[in-house]
């Protein structure tokens, strides 16, 4: 079954209500162990069912943000969405007080029941009014980045088309761009302050509800963070601010030189190369003939998965009106499907979604027929790991994509990975700063971004730009409006990521084993555990990215050589 075929229905709250409380009922009165199990089954089927028919929903309203369809559903499952994680918490409830735990234990693990004790601590149904508000609200910010229209070129693009132009080796083409990018933002800078001031409220309330001191602990507790904390984060970015932010320092410098400028500016951030970047041959059908090409030699794990893809046709990646921004991979439970959104604009960021979607989609497909359920839920922090180090293993093969630019990629795509990981602790840090003092204007947390870019980003020069250099770069930012917290994943994953680069440097066969069992146990461990059965180093651990810097800077020094 291809995805347009997929049937899709409406889960009927009412319906659902009825069917729970009934296997609640029955899991109450039942007399051993194996009758609860079964029942535990029972109730995985209605959650697959709920998971997959909100995802298609989700998906086909992203496909097509004007489709007043499945508009209308996202607007349902904004309302009732937490309504029904509702009736999932009443009947995990009944699970962690059954007699029988310790019996279940066995079938289910202890992690399973920790996970599902955290979610309790986070959820009550005092707080279901503010997640309706809080699902409004993100899908008004997802809107309003989607409808976002710009002129250039003699052509009508959206914003990721726009990111073709942004980075443009004409600087008079890339200032163009840069230019309407602002005037949009600009001309919603109240609508994106009010948005974000409502959701710092929303979210805050939802904390005090569940008598917490601020949103950062809740926030932990929906991102499923069992085994670190924030102090431990905060180590991690205090270690990358020592050592990476010097490193990317000297790469940004490096790159001021190779584009022969006086001095490096915001509209020359995305540009490694003066003659432009290299950018993918041929067009989007031959990229995917490429793609299964890869994904057949590198093994055969990855033959089969890549084939299923296509096959179901679980791809939509080329950018077009009405169409959200930015790309994520979904999984649709009851068809074991993976499904890779994406938005092509002919720059080199279509092979890294081909490599970093493909990355989260092998890792569901691998873990596709677990019997345990939420077994199959992992970390975002560990399903980073999965995306970010398929991009590394799949370098032997650029060369399909990039002919004789191929070197070119390389090089850029490790020192993007270097330099993004400061980006993603300043994102991680002024959230935290924001939900530790909810009070502050959106005035304040503009000068809040401006003074935390100072001290992850110094090269950074916004030539008086009236938006971006004004601390507003941050509203681009979907993650820090949909998924708070959900962007410091990237930055541990990456550093975890370079890690596996630099073990298949010395053995790639051995460093592709590790990950393949790293994907094959999807959410059997927790991060730390996962990593260390990985063999890589912990990024909370003191010495991880001073010992990262230290084997890296000699690779990529080697890839420079060969520009």
């Amino acid at each position: 079954m291809t995805f347009s075929q997929m049937p899709y229905e409406r889960v009927d709250l009412e319906q659902y209500e009825k069917l729970i409380n009934d296997i609640i009922k029955r899991f109450e009165s039942a007399k051993s162990a194996p009758e609860q199990l079964d029942l535990h089954m029972e109730m995985t089927d209605l959650m697959k069912k709920f998971g997959t028919m909100r995802s298609i929903a989700y998906i086909r309203h992203t496909l097509n943000t004007q489709d007043s369809t499945y508009s209308a559903e996202q607007d349902y499952y904004d309302e009732n969405g937490p309504k029904f994680v509702k009736l999932f918490m009443d009947y995990y409830k009944r699970l962690v007080s059954s007699p029988f735990r310790k019996e279940l234990e066995k079938e289910l693990s202890s992690l399973v029941f920790e996970k599902i004790e955290l979610q309790l601590k986070g959820f009550d149904e005092r707080i279901v009014p503010y997640m309706q508000e809080e699902g409004k609200l993100t899908t008004a910010y997802a809107k309003l980045i989607a409808s976002a229209e710009f002129e250039i070129d003699g052509k009508k693009v959206n914003l990721p088309m726009l990111g073709f132009y942004m980075q443009h080796p004409d600087r008079e083409v890339r200032k163009t761009a840069f230019k309407k990018r602002t005037e949009f933002f600009m001309e919603h800078s109240q609508e994106l302050d009010d948005l974000y001031d409502k959701l710092v409220k929303v979210r805050t309330s939802m904390a005090k509800e569940l008598n917490m001191e601020n949103f950062v602990p809740l926030g932990y507790i929906f991102m499923e963070r069992t085994d670190y904390d924030k102090d431990m984060v905060a180590n991690f970015r205090k270690q990358v601010k020592e050592y990476l932010v010097p490193l990317a320092t000297k790469l940004h410098e490096k790159r001021r030189k190779m584009l022969g400028l006086d001095s490096l500016t915001f509209i020359d951030e995305p540009l490694f190369f003066k003659e432009g970047n290299p950018a993918p041959k041929g067009t989007p059908e031959q990229i995917f003939e490429y793609g299964k090409k890869m994904y057949s030699e590198l093994s055969p794990e990855t033959k089969e998965f890549f084939e299923y893809m296509l096959d179901r046709e679980l791809f939509d990646v080329l950018s077009k009106k009405g169409k959200a921004s930015g790309g994520y991979c979904d999984f649709l439970p009851l068809y074991k499907a993976p499904f890779i959104f994406a938005n092509f604009n002919g720059t080199s960021g279509d092979i890294d979604v081909l490599t970093h979607e493909c990355g989260h989609a092998f890792e569901a497909y691998l873990t596709k027929d677990m019997k345990i359920y939420e077994q199959t839920s992992i970390g975002m922090e560990t399903a980073e790991i999965h995306s970010m180090s398929m991009e590394f293993f799949t370098a032997p093969w650029m060369h399909y994509f990039f002919a004789d630019e191929t070197d070119r990629y390389l090089y850029m795509h490790l020192a993007s990975a270097l330099m993004f990981i400061p980006y993603g602790c300043l994102v991680d840090e002024f959230q935290h700063i924001v939900y530790e003092k909810p009070e502050i204007t959106p005035a304040q947390r503009k000068e809040l971004w401006r003074e935390l870019e100072a001290q992850y980003k110094p090269h950074l020069n916004y030539e008086d730009d009236p938006f971006f250099g004004k601390g507003g770069a941050w509203q681009r930012q979907t993650h820090i409006y949909e998924r708070p917290f959900y962007y410091i994943d990237y930055c541990l994953a990456q550093t975890c990521a370079l890690q596996f680069k630099i073990k298949m440097e010395q053995d790639f066969k051995a460093a592709w084993n590790s990950y393949l069992e790293l994907c094959k146990k999807g959410g059997t461990l927790k991060f730390t555990e996962l990593i260390k059965e990985a063999g890589l180093e912990s990024p909370f651990e003191d010495g991880c990215i001073k010992n990262l810097v230290k084997s890296i800077e000699g690779l990529i020094e080697a890839y420079e050589k060969k520009l």
